[in-house]
């Protein structure tokens, strides 16, 4: 007899003393041996199983030794072979045992089989039990067993047993029959009343009442049970297959995988996952993960229609969107004449494939779910049958997947192309939700006026100094590279063929490029590169046909040009993908920092990029209904703002060294103390001041950074300074703290107070202008987080 103990429950308290015992198994063979069953078939037999029992009274009293177990494993294996009889001993997976042990000791054929299987190391364990579980559920046992209080847990024995044969793993469940038990309290076992077993059910997971009411080996089980397994690796794996598609994750195709090689039983299956582009007709990789294509292999994407798949594949999976099997690779070679396709699959070792198109968006594409197998007939028309039950899995996950990307694409659109911030989002659902509901009752129903009340604006500024300049001077060093290589074409022509044409052209041209080394006026560009198109390049086709050498001289002046607009485009390239670069640096840096103080207090926020970066913000009570608004949250925001701007400056400063021209920012910010109101156009898609008094702030913004100081030709923003522009005295007093503080942490330096001129429609303004203190060791990663930046102060 093999007897398998679970070692994981050797040192587990019970409230049970586990003891094995035959004593119901000799009662039936007692009752038979009887004389009134002398005509019984089982007389004969009972008769000297009584006798066998009588020789060994251990059997009927019990013993907790289990080395006893295998001491006496022939009368063991006799008295307990009615209950396995021999028809079933291949087909059943039974096994004598004791409960909550695990201990096992008499085995069908099938069951052996399944151990042996399994390796000579293997432990029979039951998953995913804890002690106190395992202490409950004996509980709940005695409850039924001496009380009659029967408790249903619901919690199934499961056992995964690997097979070393196939290399995966099998899971079963287990049903526990105890007929052949029974439990006596002992001495210590308290008596329970109703009142016991209620508080018990209500109190489930409290495992020191459980323990109050059952306390350790205070009853003694005596007998055994008879343990039957079931295979459900099939629904296991579908289990966990929805699991894990539910869970996600980077390494999901891998879980997948291993899911599908013990659902097969194929130790080396392969999974790959690639999605059909019906507009563009091509096979690539997922864009969210990387997705092992099997089909890809090492290609980034595959064009359908260049005659890679053979017909059937195009027909089957990308028209009709059935699932197509090819199980044996190398006959599918000979049938298509080894086309791209199989010498791809050759290629990568595979020789049974199974494709499963899903229908992923309402535009034909699909998600192509491919297994595979480096065995011809590994995979065949049987393995398609038995993924009917996982396909509807996968096309669920695979519709989930793709109203997620389209969440994902809807929210990107929102944030950089519709004004609505999440902040207000709240106020356009409640809008939304009321105009629905009106609309079922009336047509007549209006959409509300979203509109903020009593919020305070706070406006900032980087903006590249000299943007205007630095453009013309890029189009003036273009434009004169061209018209001077033009020069050099009709110089070489004239040497070959002398014509006057190219010295009346060649004047032209020269005068052309004095104009613009003199200065580019509004227009004149334009002129130019018409008279080129126009005069010289008719001139150019003729010239290019005298010799090679002319020829060779016009495509090297073509080459220059750039494809799509037809001119010089080095300079101005290099100046616009240097404003590029910093309005990005900034505009990503000033959006992470706005996620981070969102959380102090909701607030509508909108940025835009311009030669530079601009931006609006309105905190007040009405942006949220989840908070109560104070002051001290606009205090901390202005606050922020100052920070922050100090360390775009930063940022700006050293990124001069990434870009090809040394562009500079100005930063401003506007402080304006009296709230207003804000309305959502819907004309414009955007919010705008709301009120004939609030326009007076919005010329402000447009016209404050051209602003000179009182009695200079001198700008008030210039790099190297944030200007802080305000119209009320205790203004200045609140930011005179803040830079205070700052200088403090020597990021700013001197404080200059400035009166500004008059500007057209406004009068009366005035500026605090702090120097920036540029950090050796900036880095934007390592700046400073609103939470951090409040505990600071408050220090």
């Amino acid at each position: 007899m093999r007897i398998i103990e679970s070692n994981n429950f050797d040192d587990i308290e019970l409230p049970l003393q586990l003891f094995v015992s035959f004593k119901k198994v000799f009662v039936m063979f007692e009752k038979y041996a009887n004389d009134e069953y002398k005509d019984h078939p089982f007389h004969s037999g009972a008769i000297n199983m009584v006798t066998l029992f009588n020789n060994h009274p251990q059997l009927i009293d019990g013993f907790s030794d289990y080395s006893i177990l295998e001491k006496n494993k022939e009368e063991i294996e006799l008295l307990l072979n009615p209950l396995f009889p021999e028809p079933l001993l291949k087909n059943e997976i039974k096994a004598a045992s004791v409960p909550f042990s695990f201990t096992s000791f008499k085995f069908t054929d099938r069951f052996k089989n399944i151990i042996d299987n399994a390796g000579d190391d293997f432990e029979l364990n039951v998953r995913n039990f804890e002690d106190d579980s395992m202490y409950i559920m004996a509980c709940t046992f005695i409850l039924g067993f001496v009380y009659g209080y029967n408790v249903d847990v619901k919690r199934p024995f499961y056992f995964d047993i690997p097979d070393k044969t196939t290399g995966t793993m099998k899971y079963y469940r287990a049903a526990f029959n105890a007929d052949f038990s029974e439990v006596i309290p002992t001495e210590n076992a308290p008596q329970l009343t109703k009142s016991d077993f209620e508080e018990l059910l209500n109190n489930f997971e409290n495992i020191d009442i459980w323990r109050e009411k059952f306390p350790p080996n205070s009853y003694i089980f005596k007998g055994f049970g008879l343990i039957s397994l079931f295979d459900v690796t099939s629904e296991e794996m579908l289990s966990q297959i929805k699991a894990n598609l539910l869970s996600g994750g980077d390494d999901l195709i891998y879980k997948l995988q291993n899911n599908l090689r013990d659902f097969y039983s194929i130790k080396d299956l392969k999974l790959g996952f690639s999605i059909f582009d019906n507009v563009n007709s091509k096979v690539c990789e997922n864009s969210v993960k990387k997705s092992n294509s099997i089909i890809l292999n090492k290609n980034s994407e595959i064009k359908c229609n260049e005659g890679y798949f053979c017909d059937a594949v195009m027909q089957k999976v990308f028209v009709d969107h059935e699932t197509f099997i090819i199980s044996d690779v190398e006959q599918y070679g000979l049938n298509t004449n080894k086309n791209p396709f199989y010498q791809n699959l050759y290629d990568s070792g595979i020789q049974s494939i199974i494709l499963i198109p899903i229908v992923a968006t309402q535009n034909g594409d699909l998600a192509l779910l491919e297994i595979a197998s480096q065995r011809a007939y590994d995979l065949n028309s049987v393995t398609i049958n038995k993924l009917k039950d996982i396909i509807p899995v996968f096309e669920a996950a695979v519709k989930r997947t793709s109203e997620e990307r389209q969440n994902v694409l809807e929210a990107t659109i929102q944030e950089n192309y519709t004004s609505i911030h999440p902040a207000v989002k709240w106020r356009f659902y409640e809008a939304a939700e009321k105009f629905h509901q009106e609309s079922l009752t009336s047509d007549n129903a209006k959409l509300d006026e979203i509109v903020f009340d009593e919020v305070y604006p706070l406006f900032g500024q980087s903006d590249i100094k000299g943007s205007s300049d630095a453009r013309n001077t890029a189009i003036k060093e273009d434009l004169t590279t061209q018209l001077t290589l033009a020069i050099s074409v009709l110089k070489d022509a004239c040497k070959t063929e002398k014509l006057p044409i190219y010295n009346e052209l060649m004047f032209r041209v020269s005068s052309y490029l004095k104009d613009v080394q003199e200065g580019l006026n509004a227009g004149d560009e334009v002129s130019i590169l018409d008279f080129l198109s126009r005069e010289i390049y008719p001139v150019f086709e003729h010239i290019k046909d005298i010799s090679k050498e002319l020829s060779q001289k016009v495509k090297i002046y073509m080459n220059r040009l750039d494809k799509e607009l037809n001119v010089v485009y080095e300079k101005r390239k290099e100046y616009e993908e240097s404003v590029t670069l910093l309005n990005d640096k900034l505009a990503r840096f000033l959006d992470n920092k706005q996620k981070d103080v969102q959380n102090m207090f909701p607030h509508y926020f909108e940025r835009y990029k311009t030669d530079g970066v601009e931006y609006n913000m309105y905190i007040g009570q009405s942006i949220t209904n989840s908070k109560t608004f104070d002051n001290l949250y606009l205090y901390n925001l202005r606050l922020w703002q100052l920070k922050v701007t100090c360390e775009m400056e930063n940022l700006a400063f050293y990124e001069r060294r990434n870009m090809k021209n040394d562009l500079r920012v100005a930063s401003l910010i506007l402080v304006h103390s009296n709230p207003m109101a804000i309305k959502f156009r819907m004309d414009e898609k955007q919010f705008d001041v709301d009120g004939a008094y609030n326009i007076r702030y919005e010329i402000i913004k447009k016209r404050i950074d051209k602003a000179n100081i009182k009695g200079t030709q001198d700008r008030l923003t210039v790099p190297g300074k944030i200007a802080i522009v305000y119209s009320q005295d205790k203004d200045a007093v609140e930011y005179s703290k803040y830079i205070s503080y700052l200088q403090s942490k020597n990021q700013l330096g001197k404080l200059e107070h400035l009166e500004l001129e008059d500007l057209q429609g406004v009068s009366g303004l005035k500026a605090l202008r702090v120097e920036v203190i540029y950090q050796e060791d900036f880095s934007e990663k390592a700046t400073i987080s609103f939470n951090d930046l409040i505990k600071e102060i408050e220090a």
